[in-house]
Protein backbone atom coordinates (compact mmCIF):
# COMPACT_ATOMS: atom_id res chain seq x y z
CA UNK A 1 0.00 0.00 0.00
CA UNK A 2 1.47 3.24 -0.93
CA UNK A 3 1.80 6.01 1.58
CA UNK A 4 -0.44 9.42 1.32
CA UNK A 5 2.33 11.88 0.00
CA UNK A 6 -0.38 14.10 0.79
CA UNK A 7 0.43 14.31 5.03
CA UNK A 8 3.52 13.88 4.49
CA UNK A 9 6.54 17.30 4.78
CA UNK A 10 9.89 17.30 5.61
CA UNK A 11 11.36 20.23 6.91
CA UNK A 12 14.72 21.05 4.68
CA UNK A 13 16.02 19.37 1.93
CA UNK A 14 15.41 15.58 2.25
CA UNK A 15 15.89 14.99 -1.15
CA UNK A 16 18.79 12.50 -1.07
CA UNK A 17 17.35 10.28 0.62
CA UNK A 18 14.21 9.44 -1.53
CA UNK A 19 13.83 5.83 -1.85
CA UNK A 20 12.76 4.14 -5.31
CA UNK A 21 9.03 5.06 -4.37
CA UNK A 22 9.48 8.60 -4.39
CA UNK A 23 8.95 9.11 -0.78
CA UNK A 24 11.78 9.82 2.20
CA UNK A 25 12.22 7.21 4.98
CA UNK A 26 13.21 5.06 7.42
CA UNK A 27 15.66 2.59 5.97
CA UNK A 28 15.88 -0.90 7.82
CA UNK A 29 18.81 -3.36 8.05
CA UNK A 30 17.54 -6.86 8.77
CA UNK A 31 19.49 -9.21 11.19
CA UNK A 32 21.27 -11.32 8.97
CA UNK A 33 22.25 -8.61 6.19
CA UNK A 34 24.79 -6.52 7.46
CA UNK A 35 27.71 -5.26 5.50
CA UNK A 36 30.74 -6.85 6.54
CA UNK A 37 32.66 -4.72 3.76
CA UNK A 38 34.56 -2.18 6.06
CA UNK A 39 38.04 -1.61 7.35
CA UNK A 40 38.54 -3.25 10.45
CA UNK A 41 42.16 -2.89 12.56
CA UNK A 42 43.65 -6.96 12.25
CA UNK A 43 41.25 -9.62 13.64
CA UNK A 44 38.32 -7.39 14.87
CA UNK A 45 35.19 -8.25 12.90
CA UNK A 46 33.00 -5.83 12.08
CA UNK A 47 29.60 -5.24 10.38
CA UNK A 48 27.47 -2.05 9.55
CA UNK A 49 24.05 -1.52 10.41
CA UNK A 50 23.97 1.82 8.97
CA UNK A 51 26.39 3.03 6.62
CA UNK A 52 27.21 4.33 3.22
CA UNK A 53 27.32 0.11 1.71
CA UNK A 54 23.71 -0.08 2.19
CA UNK A 55 21.55 2.68 3.39
CA UNK A 56 21.34 6.28 2.09
CA UNK A 57 23.79 7.54 4.84
CA UNK A 58 26.07 9.71 4.23
CA UNK A 59 27.79 11.13 7.53
CA UNK A 60 27.27 7.93 9.89
CA UNK A 61 28.56 4.61 10.25
CA UNK A 62 27.29 2.25 13.02
CA UNK A 63 27.50 -1.05 13.37
CA UNK A 64 29.06 -3.99 15.40
CA UNK A 65 32.21 -5.28 16.33
CA UNK A 66 33.04 -8.66 17.73
CA UNK A 67 36.73 -9.54 19.20
CA UNK A 68 37.87 -12.86 20.17
CA UNK A 69 38.73 -13.98 23.65
CA UNK A 70 42.13 -12.09 24.16
CA UNK A 71 42.10 -9.95 21.30
CA UNK A 72 44.02 -6.80 20.69
CA UNK A 73 43.99 -4.50 17.76
CA UNK A 74 46.71 -3.50 15.75
CA UNK A 75 47.90 0.08 16.62
CA UNK A 76 45.15 2.56 14.91
CA UNK A 77 43.51 5.58 14.51
CA UNK A 78 40.24 5.88 12.68
CA UNK A 79 41.40 9.36 10.57
CA UNK A 80 38.97 12.63 10.79
CA UNK A 81 36.33 10.39 12.12
CA UNK A 82 34.89 10.63 16.03
CA UNK A 83 33.82 7.55 17.35
CA UNK A 84 31.52 6.47 19.80
CA UNK A 85 31.47 3.17 21.38
CA UNK A 86 28.93 0.71 23.86
CA UNK A 87 30.54 -2.44 25.46
CA UNK A 88 27.14 -4.49 24.46
CA UNK A 89 28.71 -8.15 26.13
CA UNK A 90 32.45 -8.39 27.70
CA UNK A 91 35.29 -6.49 29.14
CA UNK A 92 37.01 -3.81 27.22
CA UNK A 93 40.45 -1.73 27.92
CA UNK A 94 41.75 1.27 25.28
CA UNK A 95 45.31 1.77 25.28
CA UNK A 96 46.45 5.19 24.09
CA UNK A 97 49.06 8.33 24.81
CA UNK A 98 52.75 8.10 24.54
CA UNK A 99 54.10 4.80 23.86
CA UNK A 100 50.74 3.43 24.38
CA UNK A 101 51.41 3.93 28.39
CA UNK A 102 47.84 4.66 29.73
CA UNK A 103 44.61 2.69 29.52
CA UNK A 104 40.93 2.98 30.36
CA UNK A 105 39.14 -0.42 31.17
CA UNK A 106 35.13 -0.97 30.43
CA UNK A 107 32.39 -3.56 31.36
CA UNK A 108 29.27 -3.89 29.79
CA UNK A 109 26.72 -0.99 29.68
CA UNK A 110 29.95 0.98 29.70
CA UNK A 111 30.16 3.87 26.78
CA UNK A 112 33.31 5.53 25.32
CA UNK A 113 34.28 8.42 23.00
CA UNK A 114 37.35 8.02 20.93
CA UNK A 115 38.53 11.48 19.60
CA UNK A 116 39.33 12.47 15.81
CA UNK A 117 43.39 11.31 14.69
CA UNK A 118 43.75 9.36 18.15
CA UNK A 119 46.49 6.20 18.13
CA UNK A 120 45.04 3.57 20.34
CA UNK A 121 44.30 -0.42 20.79
CA UNK A 122 41.33 -2.16 21.51
CA UNK A 123 41.58 -5.04 23.66
CA UNK A 124 39.45 -7.38 24.86
CA UNK A 125 40.33 -8.57 28.88
CA UNK A 126 38.73 -11.52 28.78
CA UNK A 127 40.90 -14.82 27.80
CA UNK A 128 37.51 -16.59 27.98
CA UNK A 129 34.86 -14.71 26.52
CA UNK A 130 33.96 -12.82 23.26
CA UNK A 131 33.50 -8.56 23.87
CA UNK A 132 31.14 -6.99 21.66
CA UNK A 133 30.98 -3.65 21.04
CA UNK A 134 28.18 -1.12 19.37
CA UNK A 135 30.06 1.59 17.76
CA UNK A 136 29.72 4.22 15.68
CA UNK A 137 31.35 7.25 13.53
CA UNK A 138 31.08 10.18 11.26
CA UNK A 139 31.53 10.38 8.60
CA UNK A 140 32.53 6.94 8.21
CA UNK A 141 34.14 3.93 9.36
CA UNK A 142 37.67 4.95 8.64
CA UNK A 143 40.98 2.82 9.98
CA UNK A 144 44.16 3.63 9.50
CA UNK A 145 46.32 0.97 10.70
CA UNK A 146 49.77 2.11 11.72
CA UNK A 147 53.17 0.27 13.39
CA UNK A 148 52.08 -2.11 15.59
CA UNK A 149 53.60 -2.08 19.37
CA UNK A 150 54.77 -5.72 21.02
CA UNK A 151 52.37 -7.25 23.83
CA UNK A 152 55.33 -6.67 26.35
CA UNK A 153 55.23 -3.00 26.24
CA UNK A 154 51.62 -2.91 26.63
CA UNK A 155 51.40 -1.72 30.53
CA UNK A 156 49.11 -4.46 32.67
CA UNK A 157 48.43 -6.49 28.95
CA UNK A 158 50.57 -9.89 29.50
CA UNK A 159 49.43 -10.40 33.36
CA UNK A 160 45.69 -9.50 32.81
Amino acid sequence: MEPDLSKYRLEGDASMYRLPSGIVAPVVTRAGSESANTADSGGAVRISGVSIQHTPATKLWFGKVSNEPGYRSVTHHHGEAETGGYVLSGRARIYFGEKFEDYVDMAEGDWVFVPPFMPHIECNLSRTRPLTWMTTRTPENIVVNMTDVPDADLRDWLDR
